[in-house]
């Protein structure tokens, strides 16, 4: 069984690879321990703020078995999105991740291709894909299975590429080599603590869901509370502040995935051209983003706050 536990995760790796995936490590499927009582406490002290859905299916998100009968091995994958180029200074920000095709649906079909490959190689494997899309730890999952370590931010690090990535899983009921998590690399660094304009990250390695601008400009369905006019430094849909500040993104490199290009039009749009946007203009530059979850009143919504 060893033999064939290594040949298989050698494949596996060697097909996430050709996949495009930045990353791909593997960890044994199995009750998240430590996790449930920081998962358990951030709710209780309301940090997932009107994220109401994190409140859900909370044995779901530790216990990996509930989510695929008899699962074994959570396979752990990063596609990195950092963008060749970004927006010019005299225009409201996006978050890098937003600014080219909607990712669930990039990441979901190499997923389907991934579990699709194992199911030709190697036999009858059940397994689900996740993609942010279901209660899933993806962070601890990754940090598990040695892709990076969870930083100050809460966001997972890697020595190599910074953090410029999205996570992703395959969860299998298939026995595999397991990958060992790596250690701690943010030392006495506090840039990202620094750096966070409405302090959302409260203590280092512990962010408030319902402080953070990705959460103001996103998640939260009623107006932005006054109290925090002037602290968005023209970020409009989500937020890169404590990731473009942290020194391991210095090690960023542009992405190789197509879809996640930009509308031509997006890098070169000013504040003006973003106040005066219209629904066909939003259309048109976000018609297979991210950013239309937010809707075209809703970005109008952020975009005013920020005037």
């Amino acid at each position: 069984m060893f033999n064939n536990a290594e040949k298989y995760t050698k494949l596996i790796k060697d097909e996430a690879a050709r996949l495009g995936f930045m990353s791909c490590g593997i960890s044994k499927a199995e009750f998240l321990e430590d996790e449930a009582p920081r998962l358990e406490k951030w709710l209780h002290e309301n940090r997932n703020g009107e994220m109401s859905y994190m409140e859900n299916h909370f044995d779901k998100r530790l216990d990996p078995t509930l989510l695929v009968p008899d699962a074994k091995s959570v396979v752990s994958l990063l596609l990195n999105y950092y963008p060749h180029e970004v927006q010019q200074d005299n225009s409201y920000k996006l978050s890098k991740y937003a600014y080219g095709r909607d990712y669930h649906f990039v990441i979901k079909d190499k997923l389907k291709n991934l579990l699709h490959f194992i199911q030709e190689e190697i036999g009858e494997v059940g397994g689900r894909a996740f993609v942010d899309s279901a209660p899933v730890l993806d962070k601890a999952w990754a940090a598990k299975s040695g892709l990076g370590w969870i930083g100050k931010n809460s966001n997972l690090l890697s020595k190599k590429t910074g953090s410029f990535f999205f996570i992703a899983e395959l969860i299998i009921d298939l026995d595999l080599e397991y990958d060992t998590p790596v250690t701690d690399h943010c030392g006495t660094c506090t840039a990202c603590l620094d750096a966070c304009p409405t302090d959302a990250i409260y203590e280092p390695y512990k962010v408030d869901g319902s402080k953070c601008i990705s959460y103001y400009t996103i998640e939260l369905k009623d107006s932005i509370p006054s109290s925090e006019r002037g602290k968005f430094e023209d970020w409009m849909f989500g937020c890169d502040i404590c990731q473009d500040v942290c020194p391991w993104n210095r090690f960023s490199k542009p992405h190789n995935e197509p879809l996640f290009d930009p509308h031509p039009d997006l890098l070169q749009m000013t504040k003006h051209d973003w106040e005066e946007i219209t629904r066909e203009t939003f259309n048109e530059i976000f018609r297979k983003s991210a950013v239309k979850r937010t809707k075209y009143q809703g970005l109008k919504r952020n975009i005013n706050f920020l005037d």
